[in-house]
């Protein structure tokens, strides 16, 4: 067997210097909302917030743009922060028990691409504190910290803690003050004989400061006990002798009276007076949702008004027999009364109100509610008490996501069609007042170009969110329930009077809200054609069935029966309208999609077949089945595949038993022979190719082959090699790849088609099958993309269109790139033989997953920029191939192979970046390129001088992760080399000699061991075309070829 070798040896540095100038690897920035969050801040001198997660993580965020992120060094769930306000530091509290201090401090610069950045702010830990055990005590839950305060002084910590005693530290340095700790005995020698009773006060619930003296705080025991501690004098003022069980307490502004709230859904108003120790009832008490049993109350918050009704906001309270599963936070201002219902369980609350000591009232203007599963904000000056859209930390996961896609330049008028939509959205349970949490100075330059992240999800909606910078911001959300008939029809009554929140308040109580509710559509496995339209429209949806099974007999499919569509008018709200709706049969999910809006072509594939669809004829143009004729479990349905455990045992032993059967009867050349053969060869060229690993061939008879991987249009040459046209690319679970030569009217002509029936054959689009390619190896075909004459990817529709892009070669000849599950191959155009190959499942021992074509551009030349092949395996790491030559570039590790969700949900963009879900609600955005960064650039004016980590001696341990200066940067770099002078690059445009150092094409083909034989069948051939090629096979007898024409 012969082999083609021309492998360069050595690396060549003008060349790793380029690669240094285009490459490098970022993780930026984290979009969505904080998965599992714990806890809530609020520096309202600074107007920043900050949350918790259970996983140790601390994001602070301001202004839009204005991010940053700190991780504990233990995973463990952040209980409580506490900002030091105005300082640019803040306290977080551990489920171990430890403190620790952290601070926004200036990072040193950093290279990247080449190119040193200055050095960004970022959220660093500086100190950190463990509360010894008592002594004579074995058991740790004694200091066990249950709350902490911070004075307005902000160098005293008073620490609450399960044993009912009160520890201080002294701040910055997290340094314990015996003098001052208070213990439970002391506070229980100031108790009248008859309160004590013998029993324990219990842990401290509840610290908060005296609002006008300083140095006085009130203490909250788990009895109902509340006592009024001087620190300077180190005695009880006053006690309040409650007797039901303590959750929270709240200070009014003017430190009169505080409010306390309890275990029995109830709250109570307390006066504090001089010269009185003992008090013993309180002035009013109060059970909202009484007289029933009701749930505690487990925050409250009292704040004046210049109107003189003050407003009380508490979370809980509600009656358990029949609201006790509700999430619920109360506002009330005199006659007002909202009960808000959420979805998902109330974390904290505070509300934006004055807090300088010279104002008189509180007038709050915000409430800020943290939920497990999102972030709510009230507009409390607005009447009604209306929500405000977030403009980040919006719920990626309101419906679990399935698919997602990046668009990443927009057309401004576009974009401004999607906004409008979107605001057409919101109603009138949204104000556009200004966003509250508007600390820092967000220093990014505005976006160069609108960026779109269009999310499919669970419930049929996709969500279309402003990608263009660090925020990730909700625009607008496309609904499909109503074009179908569903249990909760939401067009069968849009005037439902018991959607209106006012009637509510009249009709029942609790006056409950709904809020953010997350929308429960339900659709399966359907293509729509949507038209963006600035207006509602009442219209029918025409419907269309393409049956993929039609060229099969013997075939009935046992599964769930198609969805019903709606066969009258219905409502459609401004934005994208559906006009058709072509339903598959059998009915299963859409596996792939590809449009061509120039062609108004349209082609779906699922687990049975492919499609074609000409949305502006309304007709279908092709249905192909790509089922193997044994395969009966694919015709049975989703649900019945799994149905039985016995089953499919039982099949899985008959299939043992068959293939060594079969095995030991084979005695003609078949693929497994064929694979044996070369695995015979490699064993003996074991010396020259070391590192390849033995493939072993798949299974044609599998209920999964048919599944249809990925569909492509381009216009190409696939008849012969003078004449290109319109073509349709298809590939399968099972390694076959499906080419379709198309009669499109009106292309090459100039003229724009018009409708016509679908008898008139003159103006129907026609497919024809030009070749069918069958991979040896019969691995899944993950990606197919036709590049031109330059080697370079053909441009989008639009895009060439427009003349948004360079205008593709069609003088030389045409190839194709084939990316399966084992190896990367590009074929030559029309005649189908291969040219250059990678296999990177024999020597990386990976799996290829998810593929795409990038442009990077050079950090050191505005003009030059490589087309590149991006790879993710399933080990989770990215491997970079210049093409047409696949020649590998770099290699990064991203996701950690562990991350099954995270390595399926990867989407690339067309500069270099990407996203992946690192939970079911937040996005881990990346970046491949030196140049194309999206990453927080930022600044706060701090009451204090910045601190830089390079010169900071702090012993404490520290392991960071910060948006701005990720740890897991990483600039290739080649070792072994010398600094370079500039190098001066060539135009993209310009080719490059393959014999040139520069050169990134590789010239291996590499047959050793391997079978690259593929079975491709000629379907277009004309007589002189097939002499022709009989002619050539015969002279090219004896060489070793790539590709074997039937």
């Amino acid at each position: 067997m012969m082999k083609f070798r021309f492998r360069r040896q050595g690396t060549d540095p003008q060349r790793e210097k380029i690669k240094q100038e285009l490459f490098a690897f970022n993780k930026t920035v984290e979009h969505g909302f904080p998965h599992q969050p714990s806890a809530l801040a609020f520096d309202p001198k600074l107007q920043l917030m900050a949350i918790g997660t259970k996983s140790g993580a601390i994001k602070v965020y301001g202004a839009p743009g204005v991010e940053f992120t700190g991780l504990h060094q233990d995973t463990m769930a952040v209980t409580q922060i506490h900002f030091l306000p105005g300082q640019g530091r803040l306290l977080s509290l551990l489920d171990d028990n430890s403190i620790h201090l952290w601070e926004l401090m200036t990072r040193g610069p950093r290279e990247v691409g080449g190119v040193k950045k200055e050095g960004q702010l970022s959220l660093q830990e500086v100190e950190s504190y463990s509360l010894p055990g008592r002594p004579g005590i074995e058991s740790c839950s004694a200091t066990r910290v249950t709350v902490l305060l911070l004075l307005r002084s902000c160098d005293l910590l008073c620490i609450g803690t399960e044993g009912g005693g009160v520890y201080f530290l002294e701040l910055p340095d997290l340094s314990l003050k015996d003098s001052q700790t208070l213990l439970q005995d002391q506070v229980m020698q100031s108790l009248p004989d008859d309160y004590r009773c013998g029993k324990s006060l219990g842990p401290v619930e509840s610290l908060q400061e005296h609002p006008q003296q300083s140095g006085k705080i009130l203490i909250g025991y788990s009895r109902g006990l509340v006592v009024l501690w001087d620190l300077s004098t180190r005695h009880a003022e006053q006690l309040f002798l409650g007797k039901q069980q303590l959750e929270s307490l709240v200070w009014e502004r003017s430190g009169n009276i505080f409010v306390s709230s309890h275990n029995d859904g109830g709250y109570s108003v307390w006066a504090v007076t001089n010269g009185n120790t003992y008090s013993h009832q309180p002035v009013s008490s109060s059970i909202p949702y009484g007289p029933f049993p009701c749930k505690a109350i487990n925050k409250i918050l009292w704040r004046t008004t210049q109107t003189g009704s003050p407003v009380l906001l508490y979370s809980g309270g509600m009656p358990r027999a029949s609201y006790g599963d509700r999430h619920c936070l109360t506002i009330q201002q005199d006659k007002e009364h909202v009960t808000l219902d959420f979805t998902s369980r109330v974390i904290d609350f505070f509300t934006v109100h004055n807090t300088e000591q010279e104002n008189e009232f509180d007038e709050p203007s915000a409430l800020v509610v943290l939920l497990e599963e999102e972030l709510v904000v009230i507009d409390l000056v607005t009447p009604g008490w209306p929500s405000l859209p977030t403009p980040y930390l919006a719920p990626l996961h309101s419906s679990a996501i399935t698919c997602s896609f990046h668009v990443t330049s927009v057309p401004p008028k576009l974009w401004e069609r999607l906004v409008n939509a979107g605001k057409a959205q919101q109603g009138r349970q949204h104000t556009h007042r200004s966003w509250p949490i508007c600390g820092g100075k967000n220093l990014a330059p505005p976006a160069k170009q609108q960026e779109l992240l269009l999310t499919g999800h669970e419930d049929g909606t996709v969500r279309f969110w402003d990608a263009s910078g660090v925020a990730l911001t909700p625009l607008y959300k496309l609904s499909t329930a109503n074009v179908f008939h569903t249990d909760c029809d939401p067009c069968d009554d849009p005037q439902d009077p018991g959607d209106d929140p006012d009637m509510q308040q009249e009709e029942e109580w609790p006056p409950f809200r709904k809020v953010n509710i997350a929308d429960e559509d339900q659709e399966l496995g359907n293509y729509y054609k949507q038209t963006l339209n600035d207006e509602r429209s009442d219209h029918l949806v025409d419907v269309s069935v393409v049956d993929l099974l039609q060229d099969r007999e013997g075939f009935t499919w046992k599964g769930h029966d198609r969805l019903e569509p709606r066969l009258k008018p219905a409502p459609f709200p401004p934005g994208f309208q559906p006009l058709v709706l072509v339903q598959c049969m059998p009915p299963a999910s859409v596996t792939a999609i590809a449009l061509h809006a120039e062609w108004n072509l349209i082609a779906f594939g699922t687990s049975h077949g492919f499609g074609l669809f000409d949305y502006h004829r309304r007709n279908a143009v092709l249905a192909r089945c790509t089922l193997h004729p044994n395969d009966s479990l694919a015709m049975e349905g989703p649900l019945s595949r799994v149905k039985s455990l016995k089953k499919s045992l039982r099949q899985s032993f008959r299939r043992i038993r068959k293939s060594r059967v079969s095995g030991k009867k084979r005695t003609i050349t078949t693929p497994t022979s064929k694979v044996q053969e070369a695995n015979a060869a490699l064993a003996e060229q074991e010396d020259v190719a070391p590192v390849q690993r033995r493939i072993e061939p798949r299974s044609a008879d599998d209920s999964l082959s048919g599944v249809v991987r990925c569909l492509c249009f381009a216009d190409t040459f696939l008849r012969d090699g003078t004449n290109h046209g319109p073509t349709l690319w298809g590939g399968t679970n099972s390694g076959s790849v499906y080419a379709y030569a198309l009669e499109v009217p009106g292309v090459g002509t100039g003229r724009v088609c018009e409708r016509g029936g679908a008898g008139e054959s003159s103006v129907c689009v026609e497919a024809v099958l030009g070749k069918e390619i069958q991979l040896m190896h019969r691995a899944p075909v993950v990606s197919i993309s036709v590049l031109d004459g330059r080697g370079k990817p053909l441009p989008d529709p639009y895009e060439a269109s427009q003349d948004l892009a360079i205008a593709p070669d069609m003088t030389n000849a045409h190839s194709v790139l084939i990316a399966s599950e084992e190896q990367l191959k590009v074929f030559s155009l029309p005649k189908v033989s291969a040219k250059t190959k990678f296999k990177l499942t024999a020597h990386e021992g990976c799996r290829v997953r998810k593929v795409a074509l990038v442009v990077f551009n050079s950090t050191a030349q505005e003009d030059y920029s490589e087309h590149t092949l991006v790879c993710l395996t399933n080990l989770g790491d990215m491997h970079l191939f210049n093409i047409p030559g696949l020649r590998p570039q770099v290699r990064y590790d991203c996701i950690r192979k562990e991350d099954i969700s995270g390595i399926a949900s990867c989407v690339f963009t067309k500069n270099g970046q990407g996203f992946y879900l690192i939970s079911p609600s937040e996005y881990e955005r990346f970046s491949l390129s030196a140049k194309v960064l999206t990453e927080p650039l930022c600044s706060v004016q701090l009451d204090r001088l910045l601190d830089s980590l390079a010169t900071h001696t702090s012993t404490s341990p520290v392991n960071v992760e910060t948006c701005f200066s990720p740890p897991d940067s990483v600039a290739f770099s080649p070792t072994g080399q010398t600094e370079d002078p500039q190098s001066t690059l060539s135009s993209p445009i310009m080719d490059t000699p393959l014999d040139s150092p520069l050169s990134c094409a590789d010239l291996t083909l590499d047959t050793t061991g391997e079978i690259t034989v593929e079975d491709v069948r000629e379907f277009l051939t004309t007589v002189d075309e097939a002499e022709n090629n009989l002619k050539n096979m015969k002279e090219e007898e004896g060489r070793s070829t790539g590709i074997l024409i039937n």
